[in-house]
């Protein structure tokens, strides 16, 4: 019998609800807690959970990359910055090597903040400056 939670099934919520820009954004936040995760297991000798951790920021930055409009001039952009950060990625998985890590969660974390942001200002455009 399966075990009613109530935590699991908000987040399944959530993700069902999101808008498209809403979605990048789960994932640009997923990505770097799975970079930090790996961070943490490298430092903890883990090496097992180091590398799953790895492999599940770079499953996320393929689906990133899937689900590029490539009609926008600015797709060919991040397509070229996450190929970049999954190479990057597949470097640090393979030398277990946090400096490598911790530059391509310096640039995840710019991009989330600045999507972050853009959300921020389409929501205040569309709904006035009280949304």
């Amino acid at each position: 019998m399966a075990t009613f939670n109530p935590y699991q099934q908000y987040e399944q919520q959530s993700v069902m609800t999101a808008s498209p820009s809403e979605l990048t954004l789960m994932l640009y936040n997923g990505c770097i807690k799975f970079i930090k995760m790996g961070i943490k297991y490298i430092g903890e000798g883990n090496i097992e959970k180091a590398h799953n951790s790895i492999v599940r920021s770079q499953d996320i930055i393929d689906e990133l990359t899937v689900t590029l409009d490539m009609q926008y001039e600015i797709s060919e952009n991040f397509q070229t910055l996450y190929d970049y950060m999954g190479r990057r990625l597949v470097e640090a998985n393979i030398s277990k090597d946090v400096e490598i890590l911790e530059e391509v969660e310096g640039l995840m974390t710019e991009l989330r903040d600045t999507w972050a942001e853009a959300i921020k200002r389409n929501r205040q455009q569309r709904y006035g400056n009280n949304g």
